[in-house]
């Protein structure tokens, strides 16, 4: 299973009064490292791919520790937990650089392609799912092995 890896840097701004990285930022760290990770898909055969439009249908934080201010980037894993018919779910930890490396963050988002002219949500593409299933950890995994298809 791959791993889509954004470096993400810190902003002064980020902080609250607290000194750390405010929880409200982590929603937009996320919103950077899915964009970044979902236009990888580069168009074929005339398809626009996730450029055309997608919609977040729901977010699920959990903070993890603080995050205080630095020069150097956090590193934010992605990756795909669920392909449905018409959403996916992305899986997001944000965490110091490294194996084993700590976490701040775990996430995960639950993503509707959309289909901006129509103003309403559309299917996944066969092409989107190609992509997709690249990035694919759904837990179905014993002990490193994949448990034999059914």
């Amino acid at each position: 299973m791959t791993r889509h890896i954004y470096r993400c840097p810190l902003r002064w701004s980020d902080m609250d009064a607290f000194g750390h990285v405010n929880n409200a930022v982590f929603v937009r760290y996320l919103e950077e490292a899915r964009i970044d990770f979902m236009f990888r898909l580069q168009p074929g055969d005339g398809s626009p791919s996730f450029q055309g439009g997608s919609v977040v249908a729901r977010h699920e934080i959990d903070y993890k520790r603080p995050l205080v201010h630095r020069h150097e980037p956090v590193i934010i894993e992605s990756w795909v937990t669920k392909i449905g018919a018409a959403s996916l779910t992305i899986s997001y930890e944000i965490k110091e650089p490294g194996e084993g490396g700590l976490v701040y963050v775990a996430a995960a988002t639950v993503v509707v392609p959309y289909d901006l002219a129509a103003g309403r949500p559309r299917r996944i593409t066969a092409e989107e799912k190609a992509f997709l299933r690249e990035y694919l950890d759904d837990g179905s995994r014993d002990d490193g092995q994949e448990r034999a298809a059914a």
